[in-house]
């Protein structure tokens, strides 16, 4: 049985659903960073201001984005191999983060 090769970026579910956005400070801060860099889970716990960014990941997910994640080879510092997860945006994500963001624009402009 071959082995899969779990160090290209996957999404647990793709998502053909539109991003219909969030007001929910976790997932703007956190698709705040996404839309700048790649980030490692740790550090999007941090900025993102949650203990459990897989889950808010999973919610992202639920909303109609992608957020593939990578797994590195990382050495910890115990000296040990680990794959860590990288998150980050795909091409569709930004485009409809960015459509999202400009209906959300034009939608405060009027009230």
């Amino acid at each position: 049985m071959k082995t899969p090769d779990t160090t290209k970026a996957v999404s647990s579910a793709p998502s053909k659903r539109k991003f219909t956005g969030t007001d929910n400070p976790r997932h703007l801060r956190a698709l705040t960073v996404l839309l700048n860099r790649p980030i490692p889970r740790e550090q999007l716990d941090s900025l993102a201001g949650a203990s459990n960014s897989p889950e808010l990941v999973a919610e992202l997910r639920r909303r109609g984005l992608d957020v593939p994640c990578e797994r590195i080879r990382f050495i910890d510092r115990d000296g040990c191999a680990c794959r860590p997860g990288v998150y980050s945006l795909s091409i569709a994500d930004r485009r409809k983060i960015y459509a999202w963001m400009g209906q959300r624009q034009k939608g405060a402009k009027h009230e």
